[in-house]
């Protein structure tokens, strides 16, 4: 046990946390994710959470790494394919509250890209943590920052 350690952080996820450097990438992704092909794809470390949620595990990891402050966007998610467009995606919001709550960028710290570029940015990660998210869209890749 940990003083400050959000609980939900397991060992593993902890160590890989601590070894990611400056600018490694970290992806949380939902139940739906392809998480373990993509993770497998350049040897990611993969991180399995099934019974947890995307936003209590960003919440989590942002407790304890900083996101990067020399890049516009270092907190991206995964934008919604055409046939999705009228469809309500709240889980966003509360990234939104989350981010904001960790850096003082807020909602500007967020961008957006294509399904499959971020399967491919993916593919190049430190690591992916596979969640049980059920909504839909619930995917988030983090670039690291540096402690100052």
């Amino acid at each position: 046990m940990l003083k400050g350690i959000p609980k939900i952080l397991s060992p593993e996820l902890l160590k890989i946390l601590c070894e990611m450097g400056h600018n490694d990438v970290i992806v949380i992704g939902d139940g739906n994710f392809p998480g373990t092909a993509l993770a497998k794809a350049k040897g990611a470390h993969l991180v399995r959470a099934d019974g947890l949620g995307a936003a209590e595990l960003l919440d989590a990891v942002l407790s304890v790494i900083p996101v990067d402050s020399y890049v516009d966007k270092p907190v991206v998610l995964m934008q919604k394919e055409r046939c999705d467009t009228e469809l309500e995606i709240p889980i966003w919001q509360e990234f939104e509250k989350i981010v904001a709550k960790h850096d003082q960028r807020g909602a500007g710290a967020i961008g957006f890209i294509n399904r499959f570029d971020f399967y491919d940015r993916t593919k190049d990660a430190y690591a992916v943590i596979q969640t049980g998210e059920e909504a839909v869209y619930a995917c988030v890749m983090i670039r690291k920052g540096v402690i100052k």
